[in-house]
């Protein structure tokens, strides 16, 4: 649990690049390192589309061929659909009821997102509480690092305000001080006074560094055991038990992906590069990449730096191939179909390997199928888990 990744996606079907290199291909990485759960996010489509339901099942399917090609494995990762997992639905209602309002109004993205897609009715308590649901996401997993760009840090900030008043409300139970000062009297001497000074520092004069510091003091007692770490964090607080875990960012190092036209790469722009092209239509796409607008004639020098063709060598190519294409654009000693054609074969290599291993998905599509149901099915036990603790912990488990 210390080490579990939680992120999702919406379901829009194929991917392009700037979702390989802003999520996908981290994702691949991180499989490796932490135990991941990634989930195709249909309900939150729907808190901005609720009435364009039409390709939600097909886009499912379309986005996961990609993850797969792209490295993302069942195997080594928990891959699920989040409406197949309705216990999401329940911890949204139970964390809705200490979630204060001006909370979800204060959201950075609320009144950007109903600014830019003024063309639709978001006066909904679905999109209003769209943040809610993903705390509901990430909290249901107990998740402690969440993969986001810096775009996405406040709502894992949110996440975390969210999961300390749910077990501020819901921590104490009738023994929790008592098993707490049990808990610190198994501690040596020397850090339980320790751990006492920095509690009274952050309690009474608000000094957050001995927060962190008197949590990392409890972390480091592996002798005690992961209820008693966590009544002791909780004391440590003010608060109660940690039912539910604050997770941390983790956050995403996304390279600047730029469309064909050199705006950012979207499907609403109608300017993107997928995963999986044809070679063919790969090809043209690059060929009839937007360059510098200052080379109207081949002689004409132009300027690297205004040229996303550039910008996508910095991704794809050599260092030697990057110096070579920044020298020639600026002299003019290369065209703009020179400076392409290295980056149309290094796409499509990359591409190869992506086609490669969508080729058994999209041939069987029963093979998707059985992703999700398996992938569903094991979230559920750890949904179920949760729930019972958050039931539990209200008071409304009616065992």
């Amino acid at each position: 649990m210390e080490n579990r990744v939680v992120s999702g996606m919406r379901p829009t079907g194929r991917v392009h690049l700037a979702h390989y290199h802003g999520a996908l291909k981290n994702w691949a990485k991180l499989q490796h390192e932490y135990e991941c759960f990634f989930f195709v996010a249909d309900w939150h489509a729907l808190t901005t589309a609720y009435s364009e339901t039409e390709n939600i099942e097909q886009n499912t399917y379309d986005m996961l061929i990609d993850w797969f090609a792209s490295g993302v494995s069942p195997s080594a990762s928990t891959v699920f659909v989040q409406s197949r997992v309705p216990e999401h639905a329940e911890l949204h209602v139970l964390l809705s009821m200490v979630t204060p309002l001006p909370w979800l109004e204060r959201v950075p993205t609320y009144k950007d997102t109903i600014t830019r897609l003024n063309d639709k009715n978001l006066n909904t308590f679905g999109f209003l509480g769209y943040p809610l649901l993903q705390a509901a996401d990430i909290l249901m997993y107990k998740g402690t690092k969440v993969p986001v760009g810096a775009d996405q840090v406040a709502h894992v900030e949110l996440t975390r305000d969210i999961a300390r008043a749910f077990n501020r409300n819901y921590g104490r139970d009738a023994e929790w001080l008592d098993l707490a000062k049990r808990a610190l009297g198994k501690v040596p001497k020397k850090i339980a006074k320790q751990y006492a000074e920095w509690r009274k520092q952050y309690t009474e004069q608000g000094v957050s560094e001995r927060l962190e510091a008197a949590r990392a003091l409890i972390y480091d007692q592996t002798h005690l055991s992961v209820d008693e770490m966590d009544r002791l964090v909780g004391y440590l607080e003010d608060g109660g038990r940690r039912i539910l875990p604050e997770p941390e960012v983790l956050l995403t190092d996304t390279p600047l992906v730029p469309g064909l036209d050199g705006e950012k790469m979207s499907k609403s722009y109608n300017n993107t590069v997928l995963l999986r092209e044809e070679p063919s239509v790969l090809e043209k796409k690059i060929q009839t990449m937007q360059t510098d607008p200052a080379r109207v004639r081949r002689r004409d020098p132009g300027d690297p730096r205004k040229c996303p063709v550039y910008s996508l060598h910095k991704i794809y190519s050599e260092t030697a191939t990057v110096n070579w294409v920044d020298d020639g654009c600026r002299s003019a000693s290369i065209g703009c179909l020179d400076c392409k054609s290295p980056l149309i074969d290094s796409l499509k290599k990359e591409q190869d390997g992506f086609h490669e291993r969508a080729a058994p998905f999209i041939e069987d599509r029963s093979l998707v199928h059985n992703v999700i149901e398996k992938g569903s099915e094991k979230a559920r036990v750890i949904a179920r888990e949760t729930l019972d603790d958050v039931r539990s912990a209200i008071g409304i488990s009616y065992r």
